[in-house]
This record gives C-alpha cells, structure tokens and sequence, in this order.
C-alpha cells in the first residue's frame, strides 16, 4: 500500500467566532482544515487541523526543494506520496526533518500532526483496529466529559449557561477567557456564579486565556482569588512559553495547574514537566505531532506523575482521537467536548458524537470510528 495524496480542504462556516455576553453558545471555529490523506488501497485517512489552513496548506503543498537526499525545505505532501502510510513513525520523522528550516512548531508541526492522525486513521482501517487498539491499550470504552465553552459577561449569564450544560447530562464545565481578566473582582463573581449553579458534586474547570499577560506573582495572585471555588483545574494562566514562571506559580498555589494545548512534539512536553511542573498536560493531538508523538507524552507524563487531558476543541474527528487517545492511558480523567453552536463543530461527521449520562462513548470502529460527512464538505469548503 502506498501513499498517492495528501490534500487539505478549507472549510468556511457562515457565522464568525464570538465570545458572548449572554447564556447563548458562541459560535465554533470560522476556518477549518481537513486533511485527507489517500492511498492506492484505496483507504483514506482524515483529521481536522486547528491553525490557519491557508498557511498549513501552504507547507503541505510545497514542492521538494533539492535532490540527493537533503530534506529541509521540502513540502509534506512530498516527502510521502509514494511511501507505506503504515509506517508512522519513519514518516513522522522524514516530514520532522524535511520541513525544519521553516518549521519545528506552529503550523508546520500542525501540519505534521493532522497528516499522522489520517495515517494512523488509515493503518486502523487496513488492520480493522480502533486506533486506541494500535496504540496498544482499551483500558475503557467511555470516558467523562466536561463542556468546553467561554465565559459568560455577567454571573446572571453564567448562572443560565451552566444550568444549560447540566440539563445537558454534563457533570463537569469549562469556562474559559472571553471576558475574564478585564476585571478581577468581576472574574471572582463569575466563577461564583458558576459553582454555585452547579453545586458541590459537579466539577467546574477555569481557562483563564494567556492573552492577558502575567507575571508569576500576579497569576498566583489570581489562582488565589478563585481557588475558594474549587476550580478542577486552571488553565494557561501564563503565555504557554513561560515555564519558568509556571513553574514558581503551580509550587506556590493548591489548585492543579494545566498547560499544553499550544505545546508542540516530546520535546516540548518535557519542558512542561521539568520546569514548568505543571500538574495536568494538555496536548492537542492535531498540535502536539498527532497520534505519534502523543503516545511518547503519555508515556513521559505517567513516569512523572502527571495528567494528560488532551485539548480537543475543534470537530467531533478531533473529538472521536482524542477519546482513542484517553483509552489508550491507563489513569484518564476528562475529555474535552465543544459545546460550540456552528456547524462545522457538530457536523463534520455523519454521526455526531453524543453524551449519556455525563459520559462519551469511545469509538470502536476501525480507525477513528467516525465517518466524515461528504455532505458538510461540499457545503462549507472554499479551498
């Protein structure tokens, strides 16, 4: 079998990305990639990719730079077409490699990572797998969800979307930056307003947004200030780069403090763990380096007694690897689950993912165990 295209698919959906004042559920992403990865098999691996999919596609479609064996400047699409897509991690390291004089992270890396997630979509569906299978565990077949949405502009909002999420069958929510850290003792009163609509056996999750810039003693300062509210986590309350200065707030503060969705290969991660020290890693598997270098961070955090909850915010695809992911750890605690309103959120695929009883079902068909909708493509792609 080998690799005949590598393509990404820009969708567009109708409604622009917002963060509201009101109980109403913002809308979800405005641009979205979809990598398609096909095979002369005729298997086709898919993902989502959140970055800008102009730039990523850009790097996909790049042509090869130079013969003879030098790979540094070469397109992805290049350094595989032709290659066995069952060899994830050599074509991991060739696309690594191939693209380091204009990658390393950022786009490139979120390229790298949604070409692997198709391919290991594509090697689940020559060995009629689940991807959680080829990782190597099913240490469970569903996993606990919180909803991931933003913060509301008045207690009174948050109160109303909360209760939302509740009658929804979450057990647990995640409110994150939006309106928080324009006022401190608004921010205060918003959290309040959230536990105390969600009572004492719920789990309530802060992302406090890194956009607004901290020192350690100020990000310390408010961690202090929620932690009353007993908060599960907080969330990049520092630029994701700062490791340092997590380091000195997440020994200073009770709370867990969670990071890595901006994070980037193994590499990456161990910076997290030995100086940032935070308590709870987040990869994004379409940021991190896909299903390849996600199985390496798992393995790191369990040597050092961390937490992986994976950050997994754009469509259900991204949703349905994540949830393979979580099987595959032996100690997971939450997936993420975009509560997002636009239709590039929910519809990607033809069944969306669903929650019972505070719970999402792991997929267990081969692959990813999800069906992307030609229908949605069609209707939103620009490119």
């Amino acid at each position: 079998m080998k690799i005949t295209d590598v393509e990404l698919i820009i969708l567009k959906s109708p409604g622009l990305y917002n963060a509201p004042d009101s109980a109403e559920e913002p809308q979800g992403a405005t641009f979205l990639g979809l990598v398609k990865v096909s095979t002369d098999a005729g298997i086709t691996g898919y993902s989502d990719i959140e970055t800008a999919p102009s730039v990523a596609k850009a790097a996909i479609d790049a042509p090869r730079w130079a013969e003879g064996g030098l790979e540094a400047f070469d397109g992805l699409a290049s350094l595989i077409v032709g290659q066995n897509p069952l060899e994830m991690e050599r074509l991991w390291y060739k696309m690594y490699r191939g693209s380091i004089y204009y990658g390393r992270r950022g786009a490139a890396i979120q390229a790298i990572s949604a070409i692997d997630i198709a391919l290991w979509d594509i090697a689940g569906k020559f060995y009629r797998q689940p991807i959680h299978i080829l990782l190597g565990a099913a240490w469970r077949d569903k996993v606990r969800a919180y909803a991931s949405t933003l913060f509301r502009g008045a207690p009174e909002a948050m109160r109303q979307a909360t209760r939302i999420y509740l009658d929804q069958g979450f057990t647990a929510v995640k409110f994150g930056w939006g309106v928080f850290g324009r006022n401190p003792d608004q921010d205060v009163r918003l959290v309040e307003a959230a536990r105390e609509e969600m009572g004492d056996q719920n789990d309530l999750m802060v992302d406090t947004g890194w956009f607004i810039e901290r020192t350690p003693k100020q990000a310390i300062s408010v961690v202090r200030s929620i932690e009353p509210f007993r908060p599960y986590f907080i969330e990049e309350i520092l630029h994701p780069e700062d490791y340092d200065g997590y380091g000195k707030v997440a020994e200073s503060v009770e709370t867990a403090i969670a990071c890595g969705e901006q994070e980037a290969t193994e590499w990456g991660f161990r910076q997290l763990i030995d100086r940032g020290k935070v308590d709870i890693l987040q990869p994004d598997l379409t940021r991190c380096g896909g299903f390849t270098s996600a199985r390496k961070i798992v393995h790191m955090a369990e040597l050092a007694n961390r937490l992986v909850i994976p950050h997994s915010w754009c469509s259900d695809l991204l949703t349905a690897a994540s949830l393979h992911l979580n099987a595959f750890q032996r100690r997971a605690v939450f997936v993420e689950f975009n509560t997002s309103q636009g239709p590039l959120s929910r519809s990607l695929v033809k069944e969306p993912l669903r929650i019972e009883d505070g719970y999402v079902a792991v997929p267990q068909g081969p692959g990813l165990g999800v069906e992307v909708s030609e229908e949605t493509i069609e209707k939103y792609r620009i490119g």
